[in-house]
């Protein structure tokens, strides 16, 4: 088989599957979408490799079953990187593994310094990849050589850069916590699908009244349905910035909409009856949204002080804390704890500032047992700390 060819039928995967199960050791596995190009997050090419087996470049449209190469590698460690990024469109196809290394993940948990794939195979294997491709349109049909031969080098050295990695995460005795973030990687839950996937328009928050809100909504519903349709894109149709002036603008006239000059992107003017449409249907809504968007999540730290004192003490105090412990064990604090989860639990501490008490909240967020063990007695030292800080600011006379 040429290194570099498609396979493109379900016979030339048949003979691939027979290579890979007569190979040794992990696979390597990584998946190139068309982000940016195409509307959906599938995969438009596949890359496998196996020690002893070789190469596989795998063209998902083109083939109808995935099941054979599910059965022949399930069982085995699959070795990703950035896992996270391509586990969804993998088990889109039918391809999900039961164990993997995510060597991004570890990369991170080992403070490495630059932990993109290029940058990782550098330190540890002294080769220079080239990533002038990653942001290519994979639905291109046929695929250029260059781009084959990219998207080989992703998987051919992968193996060797986990065995690499494996051994850095013994030497700092991190080989427990890493499989338990790979773990925690491989089962976590996808997030739910947003109410109003509409507020994720970039700059929405400057839109302040109902009406804006109202057109930028009907405006991103009438994007998406057509992005979909024609599977592009939203962005390439119209970009959130022209939906955002025009909502900022209200323009009364299918001439206004024209008109205006931020009004941009590729089906601005040849579609823009049916925007016209949307902007009317915006202005016309009895029912527009609501500014403010009820959440259970704490405010902005920098409100803290006003609204609670004591819980912003608490975090204040906590984050130097876990700060500290994320240098002792040299990796980014967000990979020690996530800041997201370190300021719920300091907005609503358990009722009592006990090491047990925190450590049963930490893991109640989601916090894997590494985690809860290196930071549960710094957070609820720095809880109690903060108690104390306020009870004597109340206390001292003015």
């Amino acid at each position: 088989m040429d290194e570099f060819r498609v396979i493109a039928t379900d016979e030339e995967l048949a003979e691939a599957v027979v290579r890979l199960s007569g190979g040794t050791g992990p696979i390597a596995v990584d998946a190139e979408r068309a982000s940016g190009f195409r509307y959906s997050q599938r995969a438009y090419l596949i890359q496998l490799f196996r020690r002893d087996a070789g190469t596989f470049l795998i063209d998902p449209p083109a083939i109808s079953d995935f099941s054979a190469v599910q059965a022949a590698i399930a069982d085995e460690e699959w070795v990703l990187h950035a896992a996270s990024q391509d586990l969804a469109c993998l088990r889109e196809v039918g391809l999900d593994p039961t164990r993997i290394f995510d060597t991004e993940l570890a990369a991170r948990l080992l403070g490495m310094p630059r932990v993109g794939l290029a940058a990782v195979v550098e330190e540890l294997l002294g080769i220079r990849l080239a990533k002038e491709h990653s942001a290519s349109d994979w639905s291109t049909r046929p695929l250029p050589p260059a781009w084959l031969e990219y998207a080989a080098l992703d998987v051919e050295l992968l193996v060797d850069v986990r065995d690499g990695l494996v051994e850095r995460l013994a030497d700092q005795g991190k080989t427990d916590l890493a499989n338990q973030e790979f773990e925690a990687v491989l089962h976590r839950e996808a997030k739910p699908a947003s109410a109003e996937p509409w507020r994720r328009l970039s700059g929405i928050h400057s839109l302040r009244s109902p009406k804006n809100l109202a057109v930028a909504r009907a405006l991103w519903h009438a994007r998406d349905q057509r992005a979909a349709e024609l599977d592009v894109s939203p962005g390439r149709l119209v970009p959130d910035g022209s939906i955002l002036a025009v909502a900022r603008s209200l323009p009364g006239t299918r001439r206004a909409l024209a008109d205006l000059r931020e009004f941009t992107g590729r089906a601005s003017r040849s579609e823009l009856d049916r925007w016209w449409q949307a902007v009317e249907a915006g202005l016309a809504d009895a029912e527009p949204p609501a500014t403010r968007v009820p959440s259970d999540a704490p405010p902005p730290p920098r409100a803290w002080a006003a609204r609670d004192p004591e819980a912003d003490a608490r975090l204040r105090l906590a984050r130097q804390s876990v700060t500290d412990a994320a240098e002792e064990f040299g990796m980014p604090v967000e990979n020690l704890l996530t800041p997201d989860l370190l300021r719920r639990v300091a907005w609503r501490p358990p009722a009592e500032s006990s090491v047990e008490s925190i450590r049963t909240a930490l893991a109640g967020l989601g916090a894997r047992p590494w985690q809860v063990d290196a930071t549960a007695q710094r957070i609820a030292e720095a809880f109690v700390s903060a108690s104390q800080t306020v009870e004597d600011a109340t206390s001292t006379p003015s």
